[in-house]
């Protein structure tokens, strides 16, 4: 398996406690932080794959892909909500604005690795 570098942003502590879980069991590098700190830590070295949550109260995950893709064109973006907004997805609007792959929350461990590993081709282990 390829270990990639993963940074997991989302606002709900527990729920990204447990994504970073399964990814580090999976043998991926993972750093974690909430929206209101994501630009700061990716202002160090860019990770392989950015792993986003859309609506959160310090910083919106679509904003967050947009300065992604603007800066760090290589970095993969997966992004994941479980809302809509006047019966639009915002994981649609994500795709389109640049988001590599999307995760309709809530989902299981084996659809986040799977998706993880096709996005920076890594086999997952769990």
């Amino acid at each position: 398996m390829t270990a990639a570098s993963i940074l997991v942003v989302d606002d709900d502590e527990a729920f990204r406690h447990a994504v970073c879980r399964t990814l580090r069991a999976a043998g991926h590098a993972v750093e974690e932080t909430d929206g209101g700190h994501a630009l700061r830590v990716l202002d160090g070295e860019a990770p392989d794959l950015l792993i986003t949550d859309l609506i959160m109260p310090d910083h919106d995950g679509i904003e967050l892909i947009l300065a992604v893709k603007r800066t760090w064109p290589a970095v993969k973006i997966l992004a994941m909500s479980g809302r809509r907004v006047g019966g639009v997805s915002l994981l649609n609007m994500a795709g389109r604005l640049g988001a590599d792959g999307t995760l309709d929350k809530p989902f299981s461990n084996d659809e986040l690795l799977a998706t993880v590993a096709a996005l920076v081709g890594s086999a997952p282990t769990a």
